[in-house]
């Protein structure tokens, strides 16, 4: 919740005018709750995703954002959350989990990434987009942690939600 990209995401997207809702999984920092290799992770996605949009208006078009492990669990959430519209995966960990349910995931989808990122590497890039329709934007010279890319991940985060 306080790691620099996922702060500098969420105030890009105030500053565009979406709302949104960062938060820490179970067991993270200061929450209740316990680590649940994903499982209990898509279930605080599903609570997030509950608690804005009982604050939107009805039929709002949802996005889910998620960085890095945020990314996988955000992505499986969203396979059982209709009102999600899309879901942005801010270096996906692509090189450390299954990913082999992007075939059956609704939403569109859109990767942010840099293209050093150690933790996603370009061959399992091509793999996910092939199995999914994929939009791509990759940050020359940013490794899987975006240390100094964060303006530059925010910018590309919030002009992918707020574009049709």
């Amino acid at each position: 919740m306080h790691n620099p990209v996922v702060v500098a995401v969420t105030e890009a997207l105030a500053r565009a005018g979406v709302a949104a809702l960062r938060f820490n999984f179970g067991g993270v920092g200061a929450s209740e709750g316990r680590a649940g290799q994903g499982t209990e992770e898509q279930c605080d996605v599903g609570a997030a995703e509950a608690a804005l949009a009982a604050r939107m208006p009805p039929g709002t078009p949802l996005a889910i954002v998620g960085y890095s492990f945020g990314a996988w669990a955000g992505m499986l959430a969203a396979l059982g959350l209709p009102r999600v519209a899309r879901v942005v995966a801010v270096a996906p960990p692509l090189a450390f989990f299954d990913f082999d349910f992007v075939r059956t995931l609704r939403p569109r989808l859109d990767v942010v990434v840099g293209d050093r990122d150690q933790y996603c590497p370009r061959d399992a890039l091509e793999r996910l987009a092939a199995a999914h329709p994929v939009r791509t934007a990759i940050l020359a010279g940013a490794d899987h942690f975006l240390g100094g890319f964060e303006a530059d991940v925010a910018r590309a985060v919030a002009r992918i939600v707020t574009e049709p």
